[in-house]
């Protein structure tokens, strides 16, 4: 049995982790209330997004505490598809750009 069955974690954790979500959540609304527009609008919101998922994910989650070969077998897979999902959306704008170019239009 390894030394970490069974092991409780501190509630102070967990309340700075909620008050933490709670101050990304309040950031996203003032992106809203501050009507900001544009790349920096949805930048903004990307970041707080992701920010937020992390720290769900690393603490409520307990992932955090897991050893480092499940986090390459939960995270690589993601990273994987993200780079392939960029890699898309790069050849799709020079794809497109060079239909304009030939094609006009």
């Amino acid at each position: 049995m390894s030394e970490t069955a069974g092991q409780q974690h501190p509630i102070g954790v967990y309340l700075k982790i909620w008050l933490l979500l709670f101050v990304f959540s309040a950031f996203s609304y003032a992106v809203d209330f501050y009507q900001l527009q544009g790349y920096l609008r949805w930048t903004l919101i990307l970041i707080f997004m992701f920010l937020k998922a992390g720290f769900i994910i690393a603490i409520f989650m307990h992932v955090q505490w897991e050893r480092l070969s499940l986090k390459y077998v939960l995270f690589l897979p993601l990273l994987a598809i993200g780079v392939l999902i960029a890699l898309m959306a790069i050849e799709g704008d020079y794809t497109h750009l060079t239909r304009l170019i030939y094609f006009g239009r």
